[in-house]
């Protein structure tokens, strides 16, 4: 039996399941004693440091906690779940972490994107039962904003690169600590949690890992997701976000065993766009949260949900919040919730006034669940101007003139799945965002969506030029050199397609066999 505590932020859905599907039962802590009587206790935590030692101060668990960490009594922390073993954070100042190892909890200050987003890889320091089976050239995923500096070198397990080398696991006696996610890192995570559990002979990988290791490039698969005319839900895919054909809605498969299949081709992450979910309120929108429940439970790869993300009053005055919308979908197997038009509305209000309301979905669920679990989806259509003074956006001088021979253009940004302009540009809705809280950006664009001639890059490129958050190139890739195109000329972090890998014409085993040759790839 394993005791799983859950403080009530961030998706534990996906670690239940993983344990489960390793042949082993699942305890949650509902009362401190559990804690007490637990023979191996997990510990996943997402969000915010402080709000994380707020909640298990209020339900108790504080006190068993560190009476269960002392007595060196089996103990896996993930994520936050291990951060929470120091003295305290710079995410929290004030706030006092579990204390069981010296040193504190430091933001990442480094040139590169952060979060740090992605599969990367571990140098050991000592052995591990975690280890066994391990070849040393696996890779894990990361998703953190913070890492943790221990001041005692003897309780590192493992280290990272990403701008500079980092702690990214602890050890010390049977208490150990991953900021990778073993339940988000497909199988290897999977053999990871079961060592764990069934408590393996302490072991170095075969051929450990030495030097520098490298956050590999991220292949995305989409499920754009919505009813067709007989109520079922099906994947489908527009083109320049038309999704009917001959007056039906197209249907490419059934989104769980859609994704079941990108899982097993390589996918490093996995995208769920529900592209009708302004039109109803999510909460009641059982079947899409049924369809996360299910692909939870075989796919063990991170998992974003877009679609409705927003604060809804019902028919009967009721008012919901977007982050008890979001909340459900995360419980339901979520990683990330996707914010579209609602992001679009936001960003406009704050430029007119200046001010965080606090109150946005983009901070509301940020504050609660990180900045890594908003991604920002942008829908922009390209504008031709004459001069950049003609209009009062970010404008960019393009390779591509327009139909009169306009040498410059800007992006609009549109609502509603495109059908509507709205007053902002791409770029500044994505350096906007990023300021109220959002962890990553999904840049889709209209005019390319569904041609497969390749991703746009000047709009891919202006925008990664103006945030600090890692950016998912999306939309127009039609051969594997699209992708090598995208991430050889910008540098962006990952790039996103759906039609090609649901109609099997470039798989994306074949899209990783392309880029291995050049870039980092998870293999």
């Amino acid at each position: 039996m394993i005791t799983l505590l859950d403080y009530g932020a961030g998706n534990v859905r996906s670690v239940i399941n993983s344990i489960t599907k390793l042949g082993h039962d699942v305890k949650m802590v509902s009362h401190p004693q559990d804690i007490a009587n637990a023979e191996r206790l997990i510990f996943p935590g997402v969000g915010s440091f402080g709000s994380m030692m707020r909640i298990l101060e209020e339900r108790g668990f504080v006190a068993p906690l560190r009476e269960y960490l002392s007595a060196n009594r089996p103990f896996l922390g993930i994520c936050l779940g291990m951060q929470a073993l120091l003295e305290g954070s710079e995410e929290s100042p004030g706030v006092n972490g579990l204390g069981l190892f010296k040193g504190t909890v430091k933001r990442f200050d480094v040139d590169l994107a952060v979060p740090h987003i992605g599969w990367n890889g571990i140098v050991p320091e000592q052995k591990s039962i975690l280890f066994s089976g391990l070849s040393g050239d696996e890779k894990f995923y990361f998703v953190h904003s913070f890492y943790v500096d221990p001041q005692d070198e003897e309780v590192v397990l493992t280290r990272t690169d990403y701008g500079r080398n980092f702690v990214s696991a602890l050890q010390r006696g049977n208490v150990i600590g991953t900021q990778f996610h073993p339940e988000k890192s497909g199988a290897v995570g999977l053999q990871v949690l079961k060592n764990f559990i069934e408590n393996t002979s302490p072991a170095l990988p075969r051929k450990p890992l030495t030097g520098a290791t490298r956050l590999a490039k991220r292949i995305i698969a989409c499920l754009d997701v919505r009813s067709n005319d007989d109520g079922d839900l099906v994947v489908t895919k527009g083109d320049q976000y038309d999704v009917r054909e001959a007056g039906a809605v197209r249907n490419l498969g059934a989104p769980v065993e859609l994704a079941e299949r990108y899982y097993a081709e390589g996918a490093d992450e996995i995208t769920f766009l529900n592209i009708t979910g302004f039109r109803d309120f999510p909460l009641k929108d059982m079947p899409m949260l049924e369809v996360l429940k299910q692909t939870s439970k075989n796919v063990f790869v991170p998992l974003t949900i877009g679609g409705g993300i927003r604060n809804y009053t019902d028919e009967n005055g009721r008012t919901y919040s977007a982050l008890e919308v979001a909340s459900e979908y995360f419980r339901s197997g979520a990683d990330k919730v996707s914010i579209g038009s609602d992001a679009v509305y936001v960003a406009i209000e704050y430029i007119k006034t200046g001010k965080k309301t606090g109150t946005s979905p983009i901070e509301t669920i940020s504050e609660v669940y990180g900045s890594q679990a908003v991604v920002i989806s942008v829908d922009p259509r390209r504008v031709y101007v004459r001069a950049p003074e003609d209009v009062p956006h970010r404008v960019i001088e393009t390779e591509f003139p327009g139909p009169n021979g306009e040498r410059y253009c800007w992006y609009e940004c549109t609502v509603k799945g495109g059908r509507e302009g709205a007053p902002i540009d791409a770029v500044t809705l994505a350096r906007v965002t990023e300021e109220l809280g959002a962890g990553e950006i999904l840049l889709n664009c209209i005019d390319k969506d569904g041609t497969n001639s390749g991703f746009d890059i000047e709009l891919i490129a202006a925008v990664k030029s103006a945030v600090n958050i890692p950016v998912i190139a999306s939309s127009g890739a039609g051969k594997v050199e699209h992708f090598s195109e995208v991430f050889n000329q910008t540098d962006v972090e990952s790039a996103l397609a759906a039609g090609i890998f649901h109609r099997r014409e470039v798989p994306i085993e074949s899209v990783k066999n392309h880029l291995q040759k050049e870039l980092e790839i998870r293999k």
